[in-house]
């Protein structure tokens, strides 16, 4: 038998697990993925939010993640497009500045990805929460 009276702030911010037999997805409303996203990262969003119990700061993380990864991909386009290098004024190749980007973009979504820690092993049929240290 839980505690009488009105249920604090922290209680009712707690998302209880779907019951046994249960579709968690059905159960509860996933967050939609932002509108600035690409159509592939919406997706990717999607897929996460079904198969993971996610909290707000997580939601925040996985947003940044999307945008990384967007990021990586608009200078991976750009290098693709004018190439590594430029010649600059003293006739010096100089690496261009989506180099710089690319790289930032994926160290930046490999620690969000690290972060969020979305490589735990669960049953299939029970919703999980990232596999975060402090939840393991």
């Amino acid at each position: 038998m839980g505690a009488r009276g009105p249920k604090s702030s922290a209680q009712l911010a707690i998302v209880s697990p779907a019951l046994p037999g249960t579709d968690y997805a059905a159960s509860v409303k996933a967050p939609a993925a932002p509108s600035h996203l690409s159509a592939a990262s919406r997706k990717w969003w999607d897929e996460i939010v079904r198969e993971y119990q996610l909290e707000s700061h997580h939601l925040r993380l996985l947003q940044a993640a999307c945008e990384s990864w967007e990021r990586m991909q608009q200078a991976r386009s750009a290098i693709a497009k004018h190439g590594l290098t430029f010649v600059d004024a003293q006739g010096c190749p100089k690496a261009r500045p989506e180099v710089a980007m690319e790289r930032d973009a994926k160290v930046g979504f490999a620690r969000l990805i690290r972060e969020l820690d979305l490589d735990f092993e669960a049953p299939a049929e029970s919703p999980r929460s990232p596999a975060i240290r402090s939840n393991r």
